[in-house]
């Protein structure tokens, strides 16, 4: 029982919460068009940000490596 509405609760956020703002955009976009791009929007800011996250890692991996501070096993 407790299991299952656990499930519930964590199915009900992601439908009625977290996916609210594509489901707004994809409604208000049905019609338009340029949806495409506005649609598409949202994919270009997420590899925008893993892009950067990445530039950040690699620099802060470089930086390791040259002090000779990196973990080898």
């Amino acid at each position: 029982m407790i299991a299952s509405n656990i499930f519930r609760i964590i199915g009900s956020l992601f439908t009625d919460l977290l996916f609210l703002p594509f489901d707004m955009l994809r409604k208000s976009v049905a019609h338009a068009d340029f949806g495409w791009w506005i649609s598409n929007a949202v994919n270009w800011g997420f590899l925008v940000v893993l892009l950067v996250l990445f530039a950040y890692w690699m620099g802060q991996s470089r930086k390791f490596v040259k002090e000779g501070t990196e973990d080898r096993a």
